[in-house]
């Protein structure tokens, strides 16, 4: 698994174009990635800071990505029009682990929600 880090910061310039090409390569990735693509997260700081955390399985859909056409069009257009400035990190992921809690326990003051 690989997770990739797309930090940017937008210029002036970037308008209605750069958001249409946004969602066209929001789609084209999901084309390319098929059933790969595991996530793709986007945030904006309140400094207009922005990141794209993308989790990808499969490092030949990743190449496939990284020459596709269409999105070569698109990193050329940022780097000459849209960003002002931007930064990316392509990771492999050694270990994961993760935690998901349940339902809330009733308001009762234990930990497990029984009254003692």
């Amino acid at each position: 698994m690989f997770v990739i880090l797309f930090k940017s910061r937008l210029s002036e310039h970037a308008g209605a174009d750069y958001y249409a090409t946004e969602d066209r390569m929001r789609e084209r990735v999901r084309e390319i990635a098929g059933t790969d693509l595991v996530e793709v997260k986007h945030y904006t700081g309140e400094d207009g800071d922005r990141l794209a955390v993308v989790m990808w399985e499969n490092a030949g859909t990743l190449e496939e990505w990284r020459t596709d056409a269409e999105h070569q069009v698109a990193q050329k257009l940022g780097r000459d029009r849209w960003y002002s400035a931007y930064e990316l990190t392509v990771a492999e992921v050694v270990r994961t682990s993760s935690h998901e809690t349940g339902p809330v326990a009733a308001e009762s003051g234990e930990p497990d929600g029984k009254p003692r």
